[in-house]
């Protein structure tokens, strides 16, 4: 039988899946959501009426411009970031010095096996193999074990690179190289691994600039998360915002580690854009509660929920029960910013959003933001299904015999 599709259909789909397909699905989900939870006005519910007494006062045909008039200000905002790792293995120096040193191998063997060469280039992979088996199999290796370690697998390393330079001086300039174009890009990856790990060992530091943890995914950074069970996650870092409604969407997703504090102006201004209005209050946590947000937030009249900066006021027998009332109303709006953690908690443990198991950064993006797209389309159906039940208890319809027309009645409850 003759299969329907290719297995790399859905590789496809996901690479055509831009961030810019998924923020038109955000933009459509978060219309519907308001729409289906929009409460009619009292002009609404008399457009149908011809006695114009019946009108509410303020809402008539004298009165357009206020009954039409926007807020300036509405709902609010909460925002969030958050990792979603990648499904690779746990990095280490040690090891990924291994597995650069076997495509160093695997590099060799193909060249040599397009020359005309009678003898193959020694490599010691039986030795390297038998020394990386020898620290890796040891429970508790200590530092100058691991060191030691680190220095022989880039000795080995360095040892094949030097013959992949020589093997490549037997084909013509110009012409393709008889290897994958994946075992090229391995190629690419392995110089930069030598090259980090070699200045990481001589200056005996354990950081670098653009780091690379994974030879397969080399686009994957590691981001510091100060978590007591994951202090340090490696995968894209999301810049989440969260309307009233439940509606999450992306604004940032980016590979290396950034201040999410610097996107919240952005996410305000989005926010104006897909709503017509600022939100009333933003909720986050205090790396958002920087001096340049707030002063942003001030300029525009809109509320940040939390903590003044600077030093607390003193406490007095004036100010006392003030002092307390504000310091209520900041931790019921703390408690406000649950529901964005939730969705975190939803997408990582419901949709695996903590093991993105997708090759590619594009792919891992499409990826990353379907997980949202079928959260945010949860919260459209349960608002459909209460639109439709609200609809059901005070709308009757009934067909006029005289005219034979639907009319549509609303009825008091």
């Amino acid at each position: 039988m003759e299969a329907p599709f290719a297995p790399s259909l859905f590789v496809e789909i996901r690479k055509r899946m831009g961030q810019s397909v998924f923020d038109v699905f955000y933009d459509a989900v978060i219309e519907a959501v308001e729409k289906s939870k929009q409460k009619p006005t009292p002009k609404e519910k008399f457009d149908n009426s011809d006695d114009d007494d019946n009108a509410p006062p303020g809402l008539s045909d004298k009165d357009p411009e206020l009954a039409n008039a926007e807020p300036e200000h509405k709902g609010k905002l909460i925002l969030d970031a958050t990792v979603a790792p990648q499904a690779i293995r746990f990095p280490t120096d040690l090891g990924i010095l291994n597995e650069a040193r076997e495509f160093s191998e695997r590099i060799i063997d193909s060249l040599f096996a397009n020359t005309d060469l009678k003898s193959k280039p020694r490599t010691y992979r039986q030795k390297a193999r038998k020394a990386y088996l020898a620290i890796v199999k040891n429970k508790r290796p200590g530092a100058k074990l691991i060191r030691k370690g680190i220095k022989q697998q880039l000795q080995y390393l360095h040892w094949n690179l030097g013959h992949i330079e020589q093997l490549l001086q037997h084909f013509p300039e110009g012409e393709p190289l008889p290897l994958p174009r994946w075992l090229l890009h391995r190629y690419w990856v392995i110089q930069h691994v030598h090259e980090q790990q070699r200045d990481m060992y001589h200056n005996k530091i354990k950081r670098c600039d653009d780091r690379i943890v994974s030879i397969s995914q080399p686009y994957v950074r590691p981001i510091m998360r100060g978590k007591v069970d994951k202090p340090t996650e490696f995968g894209a870092k999301l810049s989440v915002s969260l309307t009233g409604y439940g509606v999450s969407r992306i604004d940032h997703l980016r590979w290396d580690a950034f201040h999410e504090g610097l996107d919240l102006p952005s996410q305000v201004e989005a926010y104006r854009v897909h709503h017509g209005a600022y939100p009333e209050v933003v909720l986050g946590d205090t790396i958002y509660g920087s001096r340049d947000n707030r002063k942003y937030l001030k300029d525009r009249g809109i509320r940040f929920a939390g903590k003044p900066l600077g030093r607390p006021k003193k406490i007095t027998d004036t100010n006392q029960e003030t002092l307390k009332r504000e310091a209520a109303k900041r931790r019921e709006e703390y408690l406000q910013r649950i529901p964005i953690e939730g969705k975190f908690g939803h997408g990582k443990n419901g949709y695996n959003l903590n093991y993105i198991r997708a090759k590619r950064s594009d792919t891992s993006i499409a990826w990353i933001n379907s997980i949202f797209l079928v959260m945010n389309l949860l919260i459209l159906l349960r608002a459909f299904y209460w639109f439709c039940k609200k609809a059901s208890a005070e709308v009757r319809c009934w067909l006029d015999a005289d005219n034979h027309e639907v009319c549509w009645r609303v009825v008091d409850t």
